[in-house]
């Protein structure tokens, strides 16, 4: 498993350089049709390259990505490396040794028949090329294990926050800003009136639907020199929503936000991107991996509600039973502590290949 998980680990694959994600894919194939007897399809969407295998009619989703938010030449300064049960490397923890130990799961079933394996290439980036693959085979399925990381502890995640993006561009008019500023209208001073009214609309949002709600202001910018009105500013929004209710609502204030300056115009892009994983999706499965780490001498689990989106927010919401956190135990996910702890992941294979034998 080391020596597949370094394997992975060193073919680096920053989302967005889609010629690396074209060669880990490459190197997923090629590694799981070695474990699984079987080559996949590899599909190339909008230029990014995702592995699939079905084995007869899927009735049981088992779904990853290959790419990283770690750009090429990560290796050098985060070098791939097993120091005491420590396992080190860019994309390591998530989610490259979830996928080692998936192919070594599957490897130990004596039929794949109903499974289907998708490793996609575009999850850290809000999978905008893989999500409708990912929803159309989670209608057809009765399961979903998703091997991202797990929760601290090796905690699996049976709820997750929703996440909604957006993009504020507020268009005001230059001018000189020492011969007549009164002339202009300062597109970074109705941003700022806008930082405020977003902040308004968290407290709004957490009376009318409950607490759990955060809308984070992320990237800025504005103007083009130091003597010119700003004619334009942008502000990035990242927004997590512990319910659907939560995320329209926010998705309808966010709408209705308005100049206070005149002469200001406001330009709203984006909204929803993942619904929550409600508990609910994942409830029966949990109870079931539980019992049978019970059964394994490798329980009690623990379960955990987490900020952070996965695929499997696409496919608990398009109605199937999703189970997430079944991936590698340790932490630091885009961090520069990222590690997992090896020890566990024979005992995390044993576990998804019975939770699948369970079901098939």
């Amino acid at each position: 498993m080391l020596a597949d998980l370094e394997e992975l680990v060193t073919c680096e694959s920053f989302s967005t350089d889609y010629k690396a994600v074209a060669r880990s894919a490459q190197v997923v194939a090629a590694q799981g049709s070695r474990l699984l007897s079987a080559t996949p399809r590899i599909l190339d969407i909008e230029g990014v390259t995702h592995v699939q295998w079905t084995f007869g009619t899927p009735r049981i989703l088992l779904l990853g990505h290959h790419d990283t938010v770690w750009p090429i030449g990560s290796l050098k300064t985060h070098p791939w490396s097993v120091e005491k049960g420590i396992a080190r490397g860019p994309g390591v923890f998530d989610m490259k040794a979830g996928l080692v130990q998936m192919f070594h799961a599957l490897a130990s079933l004596p039929s794949l028949d109903g499974l289907c394996v998708l490793v996609t290439g575009d999850e850290e980036t809000g999978s905008d090329t893989s999500r409708q693959l990912i929803e159309d085979i989670a209608r057809q399925c009765t399961a979903t294990f998703v091997l991202e990381p797990s929760a601290p502890g090796g905690a699996l995640k049976t709820s997750r926050k929703g996440v909604s993006l957006y993009d504020i561009t507020v268009h005001g008019r230059a001018a000189h800003s020492g011969l007549e500023p009164e002339k202009g209208v300062n597109a970074a001073t109705e941003l700022a009136h806008q930082l405020l009214a977003l902040e308004a609309i968290t407290g709004t949002v957490t009376a009318s639907t409950g607490p759990g709600t955060t809308i984070t202001p992320t990237v800025m910018s504005s103007g083009t020199t130091n003597n010119t009105v700003p004619a334009r500013a942008e502000l990035n929004v990242d927004v997590r929503v512990p319910t659907a209710d939560a995320q329209e609502a926010v998705d309808q204030l966010i709408r209705t936000l308005q100049p206070q300056i005149p002469g200001a115009r406001l330009q709203i892009d984006g909204g929803p991107n993942r619904p929550p994983l409600d508990p609910a999706a994942s409830h029966k499965l949990f109870a079931l991996a539980d019992e049978l780490a019970t059964q394994l001498d490798l329980g009690p689990l623990q379960q955990a509600a987490v900020g952070g989106a996965s695929d499997g927010n696409y496919t608990a919401g398009a109605g199937c039973p999703t189970l997430d956190g079944l991936g590698a135990v340790g932490d630091g996910a885009h961090a520069d502590h990222e590690h997992v702890i090896t020890a566990t992941m024979p005992a995390r294979a044993r576990l998804l290949a019975h939770l699948v034998g369970a079901l098939q």
